[in-house]
């Protein structure tokens, strides 16, 4: 269910939604929206409970508004090279009204831990909204944080399949330099399976689009979303739909199942059977393999990823990122086990981390100390990958 409000309903101060892109990790967040107007998808844990609304464009205004009246605070008190101390943001806070603390303590994170160069729109699909409205908000975005170098948001792909490009170029001149798309696969039947309301078709429309409109694109791809039964045609049919896009970035991100989705109760009771890390790494394999005539850069930035390392220009890295994949399939199976736990307990990062003697006891000893063996060791990363989710 979603709802409009209406413009002239009361402000209730600063807001802010749950998620954001693991690379907006420094950005300031402005939201436009509240929640999903989907919400639907079998594998998203987020917004389950909630209903979809869009915030008014004047309310969204006064967020920006007060962010810059307390990043202008903030600024005065920077150093000769260009940081804020413990004490100035101390100094700063003892004078904010109690109404406002929130969105101070929102700025002063954004001066003191981020560069104030990014901004995310935030929730789950900005781009719903009138596209008047979005040029509205951006213009006043830029005019009033002028120094903010780029700004991002999520959107639908079905929200930007039905947008005409010349808006989406408004949109882009207005000051939105990049859409992030969460494709998560380029077959149908996973598509469908899992509920995502779209299809290849509209994907890589919605892609193309925004390509046309001169925005920077990133397309999120959900490894091991296919199950076990699926993986193949996943991995196939979203290199075919990526390699028709082209987008700027690929980010990848592992298929987690909390409590919280809709698909674990499908997994619990065995109708969705989950591909183990394994499976994982040999669909990856032929989804690198399979990316064809394309300039995108491969993303592995998130932490549910096995393989931290799996990033790469194309076509200039893709032979490296086969080439580690292919490594990670010819180890001996304890060597794969080892890794498989070490990285989700964040004792290793990359695959030659093996090599390090001391990281690789230390393996050894978590491995010991909580019991995983060769029979549970999937069962056990299963549940140390919820923590991410």
């Amino acid at each position: 269910m979603s709802r409009q409000e209406a413009p002239n309903s009361t402000y209730h101060g600063f807001e802010q939604g749950p998620i954001r892109p693991p690379n907006e990790a420094r950005s300031l967040l402005i939201r436009v929206t509240r929640n999903c107007p989907w919400n639907r998808c079998m594998f998203c844990p987020v917004y389950k409970t909630a209903h979809f609304s869009t915030r008014p464009v004047e309310h969204v205004k006064k967020d920006i508004d007060l962010v810059r009246k307390h990043v202008e605070t903030l600024r005065q008190l920077l150093d000769d090279s260009g940081r804020i101390t413990i004490a100035g943001l101390q100094k700063a806070a003892m004078r904010v009204e109690y109404e406002e603390w929130h969105v101070f303590d929102r700025a002063a994170d954004w001066v003191y831990v981020g560069d104030m160069k990014s901004v995310f729109l935030q929730d789950a699909d900005s781009l719903v909204i009138k596209p008047t409205d979005m040029v509205a908000i951006l213009t006043h975005l830029r005019k009033q944080l002028p120094f903010v170098r780029r700004v991002t948001s999520y959107a639908r792909a079905k929200t930007i399949a039905s947008r005409k490009v010349e808006d989406l170029k408004a949109i882009k001149e207005a000051g939105l330099d990049r859409i992030h798309i969460g494709l998560e696969s380029g077959s149908d039947e996973v598509l469908a399976r899992v509920n995502k309301g779209s299809t290849k078709e509209i994907q890589i429309k919605a892609g193309l689009k925004v390509k046309q409109a001169g925005m920077e694109l990133s397309e999120y791809v959900m490894p091991g979303l296919g199950g076990q039964d699926l993986w193949e045609i996943h991995a196939i049919e979203t290199a075919d739909a990526l390699s028709q896009i082209n987008p700027d970035f690929i980010r990848l991100r592992t298929l987690a199942i909390p409590p919280q989705a809709p698909l674990f109760e499908e997994w619990q009771a065995g109708r969705f059977k989950k591909c183990t890390d394994l499976m994982i790494a040999k669909e990856m394999l032929l989804f690198i393999e399979k990316l064809d005539g394309i300039t995108s850069y491969v993303k592995s930035d998130h932490i549910l990823n096995l393989f931290m390392e799996l990033q790469g220009k194309l076509p200039e890295h893709k032979q490296r990122m086969i080439d580690l994949l292919s490594n990670y399939l010819g180890m001996e199976p304890e060597d794969q086990r080892l890794y498989q736990v070490g990285r989700r307990l964040g004792i290793l990062t990359r695959t030659r981390d093996l090599e390090n003697p001391h990281k690789k006891a230390k393996v050894e000893k978590a491995c010991r100390k909580l019991g995983i063996t060769a029979d549970n060791v999937d069962e056990v990363t299963d549940q140390l990958m919820t923590r991410f989710v």
